[in-house]
Formats: C-alpha cells, sequence, structure tokens
C-alpha cells in the first residue's frame, strides 16, 4: 500500500481538445471528495469543458467554462449548487469557491502536462499517447489516450484497480468483466496479463469511442469486447469482475456482481471513500463474498473479495 498521506499529481477527469478563442474561467472549488461525482456532472452541464482533480489536502475540483459576460450569474449558479451539496453530504461543509480569468492558450496542449508517464508497479508502465515507446524496459507498458473517459492511471481508484487485478492469482483460463471501463485502463492490461475474455461495459458511448482507441494503441482489439450493455442483461460468469464507480453504484449493482463471479472468483471494487469500506464489507458478506483484502491509497479504498 502507497503512503496515504503523500501529495498527487492533478488527475485529468475530463478534456475535450477545443483551443481558447476568447479567454476561459478557471472554476476551483476544495470540497470533500464525496461530493465530486456530483459536482463534476453539475459544472459539464454548466458548459465546463474540462475537468482536473487535484488531490491535496484541499480536495481541489478545477472546471475550465468558456469565458461569458454574464459571470455573476454563473457565480449565483455555482453557490446554489454548492449550498445544496451542503444540505446532501454530512461530510460537506463550507466548500471555498474561486475563480480566475485565463487568456487564450491550446488547452489540448495544457491538459497534458496533468498526465505524464507513472510507473503504477515494478512490472507496469502507463504511458501517454504521445510519448515514444522505451526500446528497452520491463514489465508491460499501457499508452494511453484517455480523452474525455475517466482513467489516465493517475488516480488513486485506477492504481489500486491495476494492483488488485495483478495480485489475483489466475487460472490458466481467465475471464474478466470490466464494469465502466471509461478510457478501457483496466480492460487493457486484463489483455496484458493474459485474459482470455473480456468484456468492458459503458453507458457512455464518448467512453466507449476512446476505449476502443485505446485498445488499438496497445493492439489488442481482437482481445477486448466493447459493450453498452446494461450489466442486468450479462448472463456469462467471470473469472475477475472490476468496477471502479461511485459508491451508491456499487451498492445498486451489488447483487448482480454477486450473479456474474464465478464460484471462486475475484470481485475488485473501488471509487469508495476510507468512511465507506465497512458498508461494503458488509454487503459483500450478504452476498457470498469472503477473503477480502482493503487497500487504500490518499482518501480512497479499493475492496478486493473472493466468491
Amino acid at each position: 500500500m502507497e503512503d496515504p498521506g503523500k501529495t498527487s499529481i492533478p488527475t485529468l477527469q475530463n478534456a475535450s481538445t477545443p483551443c481558447f478563442g476568447s479567454g476561459w474561467l478557471e472554476i476551483s472549488v476544495q470540497i470533500h471528495p464525496v461530493a465530486h461525482e456530483a459536482l463534476s456532472a453539475f459544472l459539464f452541464d454548466l458548459g465546463c469543458e474540462g475537468l482536473v482533480s487535484e488531490n491535496l489536502q484541499g480536495f481541489t475540483l478545477k472546471g475550465y467554462l468558456p469565458f461569458q459576460k454574464d459571470l455573476e450569474k454563473v457565480k449565483g449558479r455555482i453557490q446554489v449548487f454548492l449550498r445544496e451539496l451542503e444540505s446532501i453530504f454530512d461530510e460537506v461543509e463550507a466548500p471555498k469557491l474561486s475563480f480566475q480569468e485565463i487568456q487564450d492558450q491550446d488547452w489540448g496542449c495544457t491538459w497534458r502536462q496533468f498526465f505524464r508517464a507513472l510507473k503504477v508497479t515494478p512490472n507496469l508502465t502507463i504511458l501517454p499517447a504521445w510519448e515514444a515507446v522505451p526500446s528497452i524496459g520491463r514489465g508491460h507498458i499501457i499508452r494511453m489516450d484517455p480523452g474525455p473517459a475517466f482513467g489516465t492511471g493517475q488516480h488513486a481508484t485506477t492504481q489500486m484497480c491495476l494492483r488488485a487485478i495483478g495480485r489475483f492469482p489466475k487460472p490458466k483460463l481467465w475471464s474478466m468483466l470490466d464494469v465502466g471501463t471509461g478510457s478501457g485502463i483496466l480492460a487493457i492490461y486484463g489483455a496484458k496479463l493474459g485474459s482470455k475474455r473480456i468484456l468492458a461495459l459503458d453507458t457512455d458511448p464518448e467512453a466507449l469511442a476512446w476505449a476502443k482507441r485505446n485498445i488499438a494503441l496497445n493492439e489488442l482489439s481482437n482481445s477486448i469486447h466493447l459493450s453498452s450493455l446494461p450489466l442486468r442483461d450479462i448472463e456469462e460468469q467471470f473469472t475477475i469482475a472490476v468496477a471502479n464507480l461511485i459508491f451508491n453504484e456499487i451498492l445498486e449493482l451489488m447483487p448482480l456482481f454477486c450473479k456474474l463471479v464465478e464460484p471462486g472468483g475475484c470481485l475488485i471494487l473501488s471509487g469508495i471513500l476510507r468512511e465507506q469500506v465497512d458498508v461494503v464489507k458488509g454487503l459483500l458478506a450478504l452476498h457470498a463474498f469472503e477473503n477480502m483484502d482493503v487497500r487504500l491509497q490518499d482518501e480512497w479504498a479499493c475492496l478486493r473479495a473472493r466468491k
């Protein structure tokens, strides 16, 4: 387990690639991570074209909005929404909101500074697609161009899922289900580790498009099947199921995970905060999972359990 108190580099959550034409408004909110998912959705609905989360002490989430003349109206909408979050989440107390004007620049190049080559384990390196693949190296290399899909490998939850997939003792023939595949990074690692059957699901067509691109970048198009099917419509069972989702989605899908993991198989869950671990462990036990392993990084947790 890595030091949970360490400071992480900023994590790309979403980045389309427009060029800054008439300036941008950087919206910075320091808020408890339990509210990041809801705040992210709100900022995208507001018109932000990129989000960056910084796993610093203040849990800052930054959104980038094309500059608008009616700034007071924008600020007012955000302040109202933040008050709503305070009433919904007990953990959210007095979020700090600030704004900064950003001059014209190439956003497509700017966000790349947040995505750097990363050695997740001694045998796994995540490499941005625009960097050259080393001619000599040990272990697996995953090339990534995340676009607007979550999953660069920089976020703690993604890293812990990758490590959990690598640690699980696998039979000679094994299969994998990736629920909410995003950029496709977890499915790609499963293929590189030798999984004979991988089904990667996502309900977002844009995420599936970028996952397809990343799978092709890693020359694994014949090894991973992408699908937008709802999880409830999947009937086969898998050796490993992995889901890097938010807490409420995990709770809702737990009965389906039980059905889709084969006896003796492994379920890997992340997107869970430290204080949510006990609830998830209790639910896992109710659905015939045991031998639970919990790993922590920053404020996040990853659970691995055997059926």
